[in-house]
């Protein structure tokens, strides 16, 4: 499917409206250190990779701006192992 993620900054939140639906991933920013705190797809619209499809966006603007990234929403650490090119991204601090 071809959704349009998009980033509220005041929100703090990439999102995407699937079927009605806002699918969400949240996160803090911290000077340039990025903790995503929250990844939620209901159930109504879950099963097609819009979890991925919202970490994914959020992982390249974070590589863009030069940010380090905390995973601290189990999806999104467990994302990050299965796809090694984003290792590089995480904060070790």
């Amino acid at each position: 499917m071809d959704w349009l993620i998009q980033h509220d900054v005041d929100a703090t939140q990439f999102f995407v409206v699937v079927e009605g639906t806002r699918c969400v991933l949240d996160y803090q920013l911290q000077g340039k250190r990025i903790s995503i705190t929250h990844t939620g797809v209901p159930a109504a619209v879950g099963g097609r990779g819009i979890a991925a499809m919202l970490t994914r966006a959020a992982l390249n603007h974070a590589r863009s701006a030069g940010w380090k990234v905390l995973p601290q929403c189990s999806y999104a650490a467990e994302f990050i192992q299965r796809h090694p090119e984003y290792a590089d991204l995480v904060y070790r601090g």
